[in-house]
């Protein structure tokens, strides 16, 4: 006597057992989602590798692709590499004008040779403030 859905009782599967070929499937699916998986793992553990060979080739990477941003909104000197500096605290910075507007993650590029101070914010991607650079020299100096 067949068995009745709607009463409760169990049914039969219609379609019998999974067939061969779906656990094959399920299994080769598995298989392709845990190389990759191993893929990544390994990825990441080389790139871990080589910052702690040469911590200083991905600041110079870093310093360079924030030197291309800056680049597209502003002439830059191209005959020195800026001193790069990033702004942790503001409030401490809010007595000098040049800081006035900064934001924590603010980046300075400082360039020596040609006197020029850039702040820029990367979130924005906008030059919040430009000023020249007056270093070794002391306020009320005359030069004549």
């Amino acid at each position: 006597m067949p068995k009745d859905p709607k009463l409760g009782d169990e049914t039969e599967n219609p379609a019998g057992p999974v067939p061969a070929k779906y656990f094959t499937a399920i299994i080769a699916g598995l298989a392709v989602l845990a190389l990759a998986g191993l893929g990544a793992a390994a990825y990441f553990y080389n790139q871990v590798g080589e910052l702690k060979a040469n911590p200083q080739k991905i600041a110079q990477e870093e310093t360079a692709a924030l030197i291309a941003r800056v680049g597209r909104l502003i002439i830059l000197p191209t005959d020195e590499q800026p001193t790069v500096a990033t702004v942790a605290d503001p409030e401490k910075l809010k007595d000098q004008p040049f800081f006035a507007k900064a934001k924590v993650g603010d980046k300075v590029l400082i360039y020596t040779n040609s006197r020029k101070a850039i702040l820029y914010n990367p979130e924005s991607n906008i030059i919040v403030e430009v000023a020249p650079v007056n270093i070794g020299q002391t306020a009320g100096a005359s030069t004549e």
